[in-house]
């Protein structure tokens, strides 16, 4: 089933805006490309595309609100630029199984001073030398790297940062999750 369709399908009688988490992993995407998602979804928290056969995120529209997006098993293989402009709120990504093959490629998601946990399980990134360090030194904003933090602890299923529900601002004034921006 393509994009578009599904997305239909998901809306099931709402408003773009009533939808909260929508599940488009395994439908097509027709050009490698985004489809039928537009800047409507304005309260869309989750959003998952996994294994849809994206080699581009360039049709992303801006998301305000989106805390997790799931983007495992495509092609991408750059254009993560497009992430870090359309959404400011993204505490966690997913692109394992993509086609990153250096660190070069992340260097937009410095921009995201709100991403907590980055997962690049099987990209070709994380063959290199110092792949953890170097990451970890490119996004100090990070607390998780593929499930881990920096001293290779695994992340615990009921921490609030990894399921994205930090309860306040920790990057000093940057409005991440809470609507307010601390000091």
């Amino acid at each position: 089933m393509d994009m578009k369709k599904r997305i239909h399908l998901e809306l099931r009688n709402r408003t773009p805006a009533a939808v909260r988490e929508l599940v488009l992993s395994n439908c097509k995407a027709n050009d490698g490309k985004i489809e039928g998602l537009t800047d409507e979804f304005v309260n869309l928290e989750f959003f998952s595309l996994i294994s849809v056969g994206l080699f581009s995120v360039s049709d992303l529209p801006k998301l305000l609100k989106l805390k997790k997006l799931e983007l495992s098993d495509n092609r991408i293989f750059e254009g993560l630029d497009r992430l870090a402009e359309e959404l400011p709120s993204i505490t966690h990504l997913n692109l394992s199984g993509n086609k990153l093959k250096d660190i070069s490629t992340l260097e937009p998601l410095k921009k995201l001073d709100c991403l907590k946990s980055l997962d690049l399980f099987g990209c070709e990134v994380t063959n290199l030398n110092d792949y953890r360090e170097s990451v970890f030194k490119l996004l100090p904003q990070l607390s998780y790297l593929d499930g881990y933090e920096r001293e290779d602890q695994e992340a615990p299923d009921s921490d609030v940062e990894v399921n994205g529900l930090v309860p306040q601002d920790k990057q000093g004034g940057t409005l991440c999750l809470t609507g307010t921006v601390s000091d």
